[in-house]
């Protein structure tokens, strides 16, 4: 295993942006920044040996400074949608940005992916990684509570892709949703829609939402639908019978116990013999397929597999809880396995 820091750029305040590059035994490797803990790119072979990026991304620090779709992006303080971005807490009510719609998304106007956050490498036998961490101030976005926050990213020799978020609030209740927002193409980087993956995911149930995207409540079942990935389907294969949100955003449930590591999904593309799976230990899973992808980049030419508590759940308690209290931590590990098809 080895490990590089280099300069990335500067931000238009003259903050230095570091990148780390992390190289497996198997000359595969990882591309990581401090600014919004991004993961830049993701680097590994297909059946014939030929190593390609996979993961949505840009290769200067100045499209990450502008407007992106979240690429690879470590986000919080609340990822997902918060319904017209309130939720009590202890009978008192707090207003956060509105910045989707009605309601707010990804932690507001100035989410984790937007700050840089202090690093640490380290190196063992058979991975190598960075250990980010980031203050959030009570007040930030509108959510109450100062936050302690380390995102951990590690590249082994297995080809696993590991991070694990932790998190404490120092002086009052907080809520608290993490997430890694990559955008996936086995087949590479600029190589066409993702529409030909075939994906499974372990799932038997889905969060319904509204036309805004917020939940009902309700957890509905996957059986009949467009949703049922419990056998694997290509990726395009249904996506035109949700025209409402033009493609995939949706909130599964994945199955076992939440707080276990346990595989939420699996995709594979047959052109590259990629293959990825997911194991995560959070209760859910975003699967969102583009649909409005921008940042250069066309519609459909990545998806996400978005680990995470179900949006609006501060508002449903009924969903797990995202409540974090001082004295308690919060821990999330979620990872991306590597292979080829035989």
């Amino acid at each position: 295993m080895s490990i590089q820091r280099s300069e990335f750029g500067k931000t238009s305040s003259g903050e230095s942006v570091s990148l780390f590059i992390l190289t497996n035994c198997h000359h595969q490797r990882v591309t990581i920044t401090d600014y919004g803990a991004i993961l830049v790119t993701v680097e590994v072979a297909d059946r014939n040996g030929q190593v390609e990026n996979v993961n949505l991304g840009y290769n200067d620090l100045s499209r990450y400074l502008e407007r992106h779709p979240y690429l690879g992006s470590t986000v919080g303080r609340f990822c997902n949608r918060i319904a017209r971005g309130k939720f009590q807490l202890d009978g008192h009510e707090y207003s956060l940005v509105i910045n989707n719609g009605p309601n707010h998304l990804h932690g507001g106007t100035i989410g984790f992916d937007k700050q840089i956050w202090t690093s640490q490498t380290f190196e063992e036998q058979d991975h190598s990684g960075v250990r980010f961490a980031l203050t959030s101030p009570d007040g930030q976005e509108g959510y109450p509570g100062t936050l302690q926050i380390s995102a951990e990213y590690r590249w082994t020799d297995s080809n696993e892709l590991v991070y694990q978020f932790r998190a404490v609030v120092l002086d009052k209740p907080t809520v608290l949703n993490l997430t890694n927002h990559a955008y996936w193409n086995l087949k590479g980087l600029n190589q066409g829609d993702v529409l030909d993956h075939e994906l499974q995911l372990s799932c038997d149930h889905y969060v319904a939402v509204d036309e805004t995207l917020i939940p009902t409540g309700e957890i509905a079942d996957v059986r009949g639908t467009a949703l049922d990935f419990r056998e694997p389907h290509l990726i395009g294969e249904r996506i035109l019978e949700l025209p409402a949100t033009k493609g995939y955003d949706h909130c599964f449930v994945v199955n076992g116990q939440s707080g276990q590591l346990r595989t939420c999904a699996v995709a594979k593309n047959v052109a590259s013999g990629r293959v990825m799976e997911v194991l995560t230990t959070q209760p859910g899973v975003q699967l969102y397929t583009g649909n409005h992808l921008g940042g250069g980049f066309s519609p459909h030419s990545g998806f996400c597999l978005e680990t995470q508590h179900f949006p609006d759940s501060p508002n449903k308690p009924q969903f797990p809880s995202t409540r974090l209290n001082p004295g308690e931590e919060f821990s999330e590990t979620t990872i991306h396995r590597f292979s080829v098809m035989e």
